[in-house]
């Protein structure tokens, strides 16, 4: 009887212990996103602001790195939103709204896995925005301008059946200089959900 229960609790050990140690997803992934963003732009000399909301939806691919119970990755993303801001008066030549078009970015992921099938994870990387300076009279043409920035953030990853994964993800880019006369600083703030493909 001693040994038999002695079997059961070497036996159950070893069940549970694929259990403690999960493991982290790796390989490559491709995937498509959706959410929201706001968007908000300060004036050059810092005298106003303006803010938008609107939907924004993307595609992304990367590769992880595996390390048992962690993995460390990179990852790019395309996304385009309809993010429009409007000043409450008129300054740089009369062009008083931005539009923000495409976002691109290029990073870092780390994260870990918490229980078998779910994982979170951090990033950080570089960002680029396309944006247009434009009149509500439309008396002047658009002035498209492409800016830098930096892009952070973290979410959760879910596997799905099969090689299918979820995602829900928060994250911040901040851009210095919009390189347009009388736009200053401007940061967008994204909440975005994804389904993807791992190979």
């Amino acid at each position: 009887m001693k040994k038999l229960t002695i079997a059961a609790a070497v036996g159950g050990a070893a069940f549970a212990t694929p259990a403690m140690a999960q493991s982290a997803p790796g390989g490559l992934h491709v995937g498509v996103i959706g959410g929201y963003e706001g968007i908000d732009v300060e004036a050059s000399d810092g005298s106003e602001t303006a803010d938008a909301d609107s939907a924004v939806y993307g595609i992304t691919a990367g590769y992880d790195l595996s390390l048992g119970g962690g993995f460390v990755g990179v990852e790019g993303e395309y996304s385009a939103s309809s993010g429009s801001t409007e000043f409450p008066s008129s300054f740089a030549g009369a062009r008083e709204g931005l539009e923000t078009d495409g976002q691109y970015y290029i990073g870092a992921r780390v994260g870990f896995a918490v229980t078998p099938g779910i994982a979170i994870y951090g990033k950080a990387g570089y960002t680029a925005l396309d944006t247009s300076a434009f009149t509500e009279a439309g008396s002047l043409d658009d002035l498209e301008e492409n800016t830098d920035g930096f892009r952070f953030g973290g979410g959760l990853q879910v596997a799905l059946p099969g090689p299918l994964e979820g995602r829900l993800e928060y994250r911040r880019s901040e851009y210095n200089d919009l390189g347009i006369d009388g736009f200053g600083d401007a940061k967008t703030d994204q909440v975005v959900a994804g389904v993807g493909l791992r190979f």
